[in-house]
């Protein structure tokens, strides 16, 4: 009896350690904010600017909203949207009021959508680097999240 409860034990532990695995890295500081798989694409250094996608969630009971940030990349971080033109064509512009995050919501930031932006980069974004965020909120405290660069 007391080899099957070890054996239990252990296959249990297994169980959680891999199902851990696969799950997307989630950065929070004990706050109601938390920010997963936050990602970029390369960006040349040609390029002035770059975008950052990521999945925020607001586990809190007030509503809040993401409106800027800052990073040793960039000379400004600034909350964008991509939208249709009147002609079809696509378009940018900054959020007014910040990214909204409703209490008990999310918001999915993602490419041809809301994306934070990283204006005035200081070096050519390659694959494989991490880049430092930190997050403004309305209401939170501000939150620092690891960028990391990926292939488009």
């Amino acid at each position: 009896m007391k080899t099957s409860r070890v054996w239990l034990f252990l296959a249990l532990t297994v169980l959680l350690a891999l199902a851990a695995c696969n799950q997307p890295a989630i950065v929070t500081t004990g706050q109601a904010i938390q920010v997963s798989d936050a990602w970029g694409r390369t960006s040349p250094m040609m390029a002035e600017a770059a975008a950052f996608y990521m999945l925020v969630r607001n586990t809190g009971s007030q509503a809040d909203a993401m409106v800027g940030g800052q990073s040793p990349a960039c000379q400004a971080v600034e909350m964008h949207e991509s939208y249709m033109t009147d002609n079809g064509a696509m378009g940018m512009r900054p959020v007014e009021g910040g990214i909204q995050l409703p209490a008990g919501g999310q918001a999915e930031l993602k490419p041809g959508g809301l994306h934070v932006m990283c204006i005035g980069l200081a070096s050519e974004l390659k694959v494989g680097d991490k880049v430092p965020v930190t997050l403004q909120f309305t209401n939170a405290d501000d939150l620092t999240v690891e960028v990391e660069i990926r292939q488009p």
